[in-house]
């Protein structure tokens, strides 16, 4: 259950927090809405526990050994849970305190001969580099006893880089968000239930799942370990630490022979 409610929880935070900003914060200031995007992140993150709060981030994690299947099934479930509820809440709230609606991610076909492939990459790409950034900042970066509190803004200010970079799907770097999102978009129509369209689930889960995917097993190929069970056949890269000596030293006050 702990996972459960981390991920639960930490899903509702999150797209209250980070959606907010330039909606109910910051509407007229672009640095102030980013700040206050980046203060969302790490609070977000630290309330609700240090949950995945992405469907690709708990794939990964379960690629690289990191949480089991049963673990993963119920991250990706809850955050689930927790984004189809949080967009009917903060509308609800919107529209009750007389603000901004919050938005969400989109992807539109532009023609008939549009598959989705645009957009397919842009969250690929997306995700993949934050991927990379999670595996640096959490396990290649220590910044001692202040480690979470540097490491956390600078997740932000990734994300916030990553949404300026790749616009064309949104971007969600989430499947969680793209899915959820489109849920609620079509209720507003008077349509309900899932996307039908597979050029939605092309775009929003195998695009971000793939791409971290492929960002964990390139970690893996650096740092070592195994990859869904299975030793790589190439790495790793980098070089293990020393093993501490097993000799004990000879106390400055020993002489020889004792």
């Amino acid at each position: 259950m702990g996972a459960w409610k981390h991920e639960f929880i930490g899903t509702l935070l999150m797209i209250g927090l980070t959606f907010s900003p330039g909606k109910w914060i910051g509407v007229d200031s672009q640095n102030i809405a980013w700040l206050c995007h980046a203060i969302g992140v790490v609070s977000a993150d630290f309330i609700g526990g240090g949950p995945h709060v992405n469907p690709a981030v708990s794939v990964t994690m379960y690629a690289l050994g990191k949480c089991d299947y049963t673990e993963m099934y119920v991250r990706i479930c809850a955050s689930m849970v927790g984004g189809l509820l949080a967009f009917p809440i903060f509308l609800t709230l919107s529209q009750t305190l007389g603000w901004n609606d919050l938005g969400g991610p989109e992807y539109h076909l532009h023609d008939d001969e549009d598959d989705g492939t645009a957009g397919f990459l842009n969250e690929f790409f997306a995700t993949f580099l934050l991927l990379v950034a999670i595996f640096v900042l959490n396990w290649e970066l220590n910044f001692g006893k202040y480690h979470y509190w540097i490491k956390q803004p600078l997740t932000a200010v990734v994300i916030r880089f990553l949404i300026e970079v790749f616009p064309a799907s949104g971007p969600a770097i989430n499947p969680m968000l793209g899915t959820a999102w489109a849920v609620f978009a079509a209720a507003g129509s008077g349509k309900f239930g899932f996307p039908e369209s597979t050029e939605h689930y092309y775009v929003y889960w195998f695009g971000p799942i793939l791409g971290g995917l492929l960002a964990g097993f390139g970690y893996t190929i650096y740092a070592g370990g195994e990859f869904f069970g299975f030793k790589v056949p190439i790495g790793p890269i980098k070089e293990e630490a020393p093993a501490p000596s097993a000799t004990p030293k000879k106390s400055k006050g020993s002489k020889k022979g004792d």
